[in-house]
C-alpha cells in the first residue's frame, strides 16, 4: 500500500471556519499562509477567494462567498454550498488557529521537500543526458534553500500590484534617510547619493588596475553597512540601510581583511600592525576598537579556489543562518567555472558573471564583484579606465547592473617623478622636480569611483579622498568637494 503525502484536511477545514467566523484570524498569524499551502484542491480555491475579498475590504463569511461557488462541481461533490456554513458550524478552529496554521504551512513544506526529494531522485537516475553531479547538487541546494525559506510553490510571476508596493518601501526607505539612501548604505554619502544606495538583486561590478585600492574601497563599504545594522539594531531601528554582510575573499586571507579593520578604525598603519611597530597607546587604541568590532555581523570566507557553484552554496547557508543582506566577492577572476567551460577563459568567466547575477537575484541581495583590468589602459596616454577595459569577457558589462571603476591619479603621478636633484644639477632639473611635486600635492590622496554603467540612474564621477596608511576611503570635506561632483 502505497503512503500518501503529508496532509490533514481536517486542520484546513477547522482553520478556515475560524477565518469565515473572524476575518481578522489572517491578520494575527505568525507565518503567510497561501492558497497553495493547502492540500485540498477546493480550500485552495475557498482560501484564495477570501483574501481576494479582504484585499477589497468586503467582510467574508460563508453567505458572501455563495456567489462565486455555486458552479464549482467539485465543491458540490463535498455537499455543495451548505459545505461552506458546515466549516463555521462548531467554531472549533477559534480555539487554535495560529496551531493550525502553523501545521497547515508544516505540512506543505514537508510536502514540498518530497517534490525536491523526488525530483533529485529522478535526476540522479537519469544518466541519458551528460552527467553533472555537481550542477544536480547546487540545483537541490537551491531547492532545498526556496524551501526553508517558505518559497517553495510561490508564483513564477510577481503581480505588479506586489511589485510596486515593493517600490513603494524602497522609495520611502530613501525619503525617510534624508533623500540618498533606497538600499543599502555604502558608508560615504558622495557614493549614497550618486547611486541611492546597493539595490537588492543588482550585480555590482568593481574593477580597476593593481594598487588602486579596490579591495580597501569594498572592506570600508563591508564595514560600514555591518557596522549601521549593528547600530540601528541597538537603537532599536527595525528599518535599518545597513545588514549583515558576507565577503568571500579569494585572494587575502580572513585576518588580513581583519587587520585592514583593525587598521582603520584604530587609526594605525596596517604595515605598522604587520610589522608589530606599535605603542602602547596604540595596542590600548587597538584592543578598544577590537572589542568594538567583536559583535560586527561580518562574515568573511577565505576559502580559495572556489566554484562558482560552492560560493552559491555557501552564500545560501550564509543567508539563512546569519540572513546576510551584502555579498562581496574579491574577485571574479579568482573564480573557477563548473569544468565544463573550463577549456574556454572567456566562456568560464560568463559562466562566473551569469552566476554572481543569478545569486543576487535568488538571494534578493546586492552582490559585489571585483574585477581585473586589461592592460591596455597603461599603455594609453590618458589611463582612466573605460568599459572596452574590462578583461577576458564582454559578459562581464553585460550581467552587471552597475560598473565602477577605482582610479587614483596621484599612482601614476607618483611612478612619473624625475630625478632628485642635488646643488649640482642644472637648473632645469631642479624646475622639473618641482613642478612634479606641485602635481603630486594637487593630487595626492584624491580617489575617483567612476561610475561607468548604471541602470537606475546616471553614470559619472564620485571623488573622495583615500588615505593609503590605513588604507580607508572617506567623503571629501565640504570645501573639497565643491566643483567635483559630476553629474554625468
Amino acid at each position: 500500500m502505497g503512503r500518501s503525502l503529508p496532509s490533514n484536511i481536517e486542520a484546513e477545514a477547522a482553520f478556515l471556519g475560524a477565518v469565515l467566523i473572524d476575518n481578522k484570524v489572517i491578520e494575527e498569524l505568525p507565518i503567510p499562509i497561501r492558497p497553495e499551502h493547502f492540500f485540498e484542491p477546493v480550500h485552495q480555491r475557498v482560501y484564495d477567494r477570501v483574501l481576494t475579498l479582504l484585499d477589497r475590504n468586503a467582510v467574508v463569511t460563508p453567505v458572501t462567498l455563495k456567489p462565486y461557488f455555486e458552479t464549482d462541481e467539485a465543491l458540490k461533490e463535498l455537499g455543495g454550498i451548505t459545505y461552506l456554513a458546515r466549516l463555521t458550524a462548531d467554531g472549533q478552529g477559534l480555539l487554535a488557529p495560529r496551531e493550525l496554521a502553523e501545521q497547515i504551512y508544516d505540512l506543505a513544506l514537508l510536502r514540498e521537500l518530497v517534490t525536491v526529494g523526488r525530483t533529485l531522485v529522478e535526476g540522479a537516475l537519469d544518466t541519458s543526458e551528460d552527467v553533472a553531479p555537481m550542477q544536480q547538487i547546487e540545483e537541490a541546494e537551491a531547492s532545498l534553500f526556496k524551501v526553508a525559506e517558505g518559497a517553495g510553490g510561490q508564483n513564477e510571476a510577481s503581480s505588479f500590484s506586489a511589485a510596486s508596493h515593493k517600490a513603494l518601501g524602497l522609495i520611502e526607505m530613501a525619503i525617510n534617510s534624508g533623500g540618498n539612501i533606497s538600499g543599502k548604505t555604502t558608508g560615504l554619502s558622495s557614493i549614497n547619493q550618486k547611486i541611492g544606495g546597493l539595490h537588492d538583486s543588482d550585480l555590482i561590478i568593481l574593477a580597476g588596475r593593481p594598487g588602486m585600492g579596490k579591495t580597501s574601497l569594498v572592506t570600508n563599504i563591508a564595514f560600514n553597512c555591518a557596522d549601521r545594522y549593528l547600530r540601528d539594531k541597538a537603537d532599536g531601528i527595525e528599518e535599518t540601510v545597513g545588514a549583515p554582510v558576507a565577503f568571500f575573499s579569494l585572494e587575502m586571507s580572513a585576518d588580513q581583511l581583519a587587520t585592514r579593520i583593525l587598521s582603520e578604525q584604530a587609526g594605525i598603519s596596517s604595515e605598522a600592525l604587520r610589522m608589530g611597530k606599535i605603542s602602547r597607546d596604540d595596542f590600548q587604541k587597538l584592543s578598544f576598537a577590537s572589542q568594538r568590532l567583536a559583535e560586527l555581523p561580518l562574515f568573511i570566507d577565505d576559502t580559495p579556489a572556489l566554484t562558482i557553484a560552492a560560493l552559491r552554496t555557501r552564500a545560501r547557508r550564509l543567508k539563512r543562518k546569519h540572513d546576510i543582506g551584502l555579498i562581496i566577492v574579491d574577485y571574479l577572476q579568482l573564480l573557477q567555472g563548473t569544468g565544463r567551460a573550463n577549456d574556454n577563459r572567456v566562456n568560464e568567466i560568463s559562466e562566473i558573471s551569469r552566476g554572481l547575477k543569478t545569486l543576487a537575484k535568488e538571494l534578493e541581495v546586492p552582490v559585489i564583484a571585483l574585477s581585473q583590468l586589461s592592460r591596455a589602459v597603461e599603455q594609453r596616454e590618458d589611463k582612466t579606465p573605460m568599459l572596452s577595459d574590462l578583461r577576458e569577457s564582454g559578459s562581464i558589462e553585460q550581467d552587471a547592473d552597475m560598473v565602477w571603476f577605482v582610479y587614483r591619479e596621484d599612482y601614476y603621478v607618483a611612478s612619473k617623478e624625475p630625478k632628485r636633484p642635488i646643488e649640482t644639477d642644472d637648473q632645469k632639473v631642479h624646475e622639473a622636480h618641482a613642478a612634479w611635486m606641485a602635481e603630486m600635492e594637487r593630487v595626492f590622496g584624491l580617489a575617483e569611483l567612476i561610475v561607468a554603467k548604471q541602470r537606475h540612474g546616471a553614470t559619472g564621477k564620485v571623488r573622495m579622498r583615500f588615505e593609503a596608511r590605513i588604507t580607508k576611503f572617506s567623503d571629501l570635506a565640504d570645501d573639497d568637494i565643491r566643483g567635483e561632483y559630476d553629474e554625468g
